[in-house]
């Protein structure tokens, strides 16, 4: 059985272009690595990121149930920083002027796959007897 699970951080007070950056040294990874991964990447957007990763492999443990899979059966199918709203602000300049300020907002949105133990025994038993068959 095949498992899917989605996990979503809307809002984050980080620009999209730099939380990219975090998300693209993690994607494909397998979840225990990415985890590891970013709890050493010096980066302000790594935090979030690895939050919203625990999240989604959390979210598939809980379909399946926690016997059936673990953390480092799972993988990161996609991961995606979309761009959010800004906050508009304005910042006191010289001569009485005032100069535009834009908080970037961002959405971080991770899918990870993976197969339940069961599953995967049972096609490599499989594979296993048809090439017996096939040798014979």
């Amino acid at each position: 059985m095949h498992i899917e699970a989605t996990a979503r951080a809307r809002f984050l007070r980080t620009s999209g272009r730099k939380a990219r950056i975090v998300a693209d040294l993690v994607r494909g990874k397998g979840v225990d690595e990415a985890i590891a991964l970013l709890s050493f990447i010096p980066k302000r957007a790594a935090e979030p990121i690895k939050k919203v990763v625990k999240s989604a492999a959390a979210n598939a443990m809980s379909e399946v149930g926690t016997g059936r899979l673990k953390a480092e059966d799972l993988t990161i199918k996609t991961i995606c920083v979309d761009n959010g709203p800004g906050y508009k602000r304005f910042r006191a300049a010289s001569m009485g002027r005032a100069m535009p300020l834009k908080h970037r907002l961002c959405h971080i949105t991770v899918v990870v796959s993976g197969e339940a133990r069961e599953e995967r025994q049972r096609r490599k038993t499989k594979t296993a007897t048809k090439e017996a068959k096939a040798e014979e």
